[in-house]
């Protein structure tokens, strides 16, 4: 991802934000989330943002979804990332779901999220351009308190993004994580893919 941003500078450049972004990945701490955590007791009075337009954020009078509405009952896959329009984000890892939609109807998946550190009318947005709102719900984490609250934060002010998130996915059943994958590094995708992820279910 910090490649496709930083196309135009140095090369040494490059290779300081890309080592920085690795350092800081090796560096964290997994503190929060697990398999096992319960992701509504872990995030207590969080809520997403459903992506929609502004005229329909103005009509439902911005209301924010509550992630037991998300998460309880059901079986869901999350994934999350670190934000609408990035390199990898929109070339591979959300397209490794949309192509991939059936697989987890197949295995008995309710919804397939995808979760950003962006507001709900980015993510309405970039849905639209990678076509992918009929497959997969998407929501926004506008101030990044669910990814926060998770331990799944992080901090790209090196490629001018400020604080978003990892890159991970999850299994989730009835609002408990199932299996749970996070990335080394925010600009692969070696493990939280949907190719992984249909393993695990």
């Amino acid at each position: 991802m910090a490649s496709l941003i930083l196309k135009g500078s140095s090369s040494s450049a490059l290779k300081t934000v890309v080592n920085g972004l690795r350092i800081a990945a090796s560096s964290r701490a997994y503190a929060s989330v697990a398999v096992g955590t319960d992701l509504v007791s872990a995030a207590p009075d969080v809520s997403l943002q459903k992506a929609r337009s502004w005229d329909e954020g103005v009509s439902s009078k911005f209301s924010t979804t509550p992630l037991k509405d998300i998460f309880k009952g059901k079986k869901v896959v999350i994934f999350g990332l670190p934000g609408a329009y990035t390199g990898v984000c929109s070339q591979q890892h959300v397209p490794s779901y949309k192509s991939n939609i059936d697989m987890f109807k197949a295995k008995g998946i309710d919804s397939v999220v995808c979760v950003a550190v962006n507001d709900p009318y980015v993510m309405n947005a970039w849905a639209e351009k990678l076509q992918a709102k009929d497959a997969i719900e998407f929501y926004g984490d506008f101030d990044g308190s669910f990814h926060k609250s998770l331990d799944l934060g992080k901090d790209f002010s090196a490629a001018l993004l400020g604080h978003r998130s990892e890159r991970w996915s999850a299994y989730v059943e009835d609002g408990k994580i199932k299996a749970l994958n996070v990335e080394e590094a925010p600009s692969d995708m070696k493990v939280s893919g949907a190719d992984v992820i249909l393993g695990q279910i």
